[in-house]
């Protein structure tokens, strides 16, 4: 299984028209038929006027099929494409493969952080090791929605996804994670191979899988 993160910017004042279009329109016109939606987000802290979506396909030669199958849609190409082309100003796409099992959360009326970080070149392995030895301690406070590393787009990248109830909720977990003697001994081994760490928390679109 591979997955494909797709983050689409747009100017400001359009994310709504566009989030409408895409469940009215393109979730209808393209449904789990070309691979499949496990989520879709609008940003609310980080990177504004955001939409990210995630999709699934078992492997690259099957979504390299199905795009093109997509591709001669007319529902899509011709009554979804031209609506929303106009209001993309940047389109960033990521393939990921999963270091952990994919596990949506149980409850909905989620807010999801998606975080990124890059390590130095070659040693997304290394942090990787690190960090899934101390999920085990991590997830008593909060439950890991997936992992993944790069395999194309930007590479030396780990992507992990998080769900919360609200973001009062985050904040108290995060504090007490940071108290927790375990995991600042993680920080102190995983911390100086990042180069950069980047964070944006996303309100689950009308139509996304993931709630």
């Amino acid at each position: 299984m591979i997955y494909e993160l797709r983050t689409y910017t747009l100017p400001p004042g359009k994310q709504a028209e566009y989030i409408k279009l895409s469940s009215e329109v393109g979730r209808k016109a393209r449904g789990d038929r070309f691979g499949k939606l496990e989520g879709h987000w609008y940003t609310e802290f980080g990177t504004l006027n955001q939409v990210v979506h995630l999709w699934a396909y078992p492997d690259l030669n099957e979504r390299d099929r199905l795009r093109g199958e997509l591709a001669k849609h007319d529902d899509w190409t011709k009554g979804y494409l031209p609506q929303i082309r106009g209001m993309l100003l940047a389109q960033e796409n990521k393939i990921l493969s999963p270091q952990v099992a994919f596990k949506p959360p149980a409850s909905e009326g989620n807010i999801y952080e998606l975080r990124t970080y890059r390590t130095a070149v070659g040693r997304a392995g290394e942090w990787l090791a690190h960090f899934k030895a101390i999920l085990p301690v991590r997830e008593k406070y909060s439950k890991n929605v997936c992992l993944w590393q790069t395999e194309m787009g930007q590479l030396n990248e780990v992507v992990h996804l998080w769900a919360y109830k609200d973001l009062n909720e985050r904040a108290a977990v995060r504090a007490k994670v940071m108290q927790d003697p375990e995991w600042q001994a993680f920080l102190s081994k995983a911390t100086p191979i990042l180069v950069e760490m980047t964070s944006i928390a996303m309100h689950p679109s009308p139509h996304s899988p993931l709630k």
